[in-house]
């Protein structure tokens, strides 16, 4: 699957900030067809940094959200300022 056609958008709400800064994470919401394997691709490709884990969940908007953790020799807050979201 294209990369572009993965990641939809980038989530920034309170509590998305908050996992940037203390766990290291990444919040994108992502096609409904994309699987975890897709997300880490595309996320890896994109943003030139290596994934440690993918957690995927359906809102109760019907879309699907992603919780990517970065490998700890990554930072968040580092792709997060690059997106323009932080």
């Amino acid at each position: 699957m294209d990369p572009y056609m993965v990641i939809l958008y980038p989530v920034m709400t309170e509590s998305a900030s908050l996992m940037v800064e203390k766990e290291n994470k990444l919040v994108f919401i992502v096609n409904l067809k994309a699987s975890k394997n897709d997300v880490r691709e595309a996320v890896e490709k994109l943003y030139e940094v290596r994934v440690k884990k993918v957690n995927l969940l359906i809102t109760p908007k019907s879309e699907k959200k992603a919780f990517v953790k970065l490998r700890p020799d990554y930072n968040a807050a580092d792709v997060a300022i690059k997106l323009g979201i932080l």
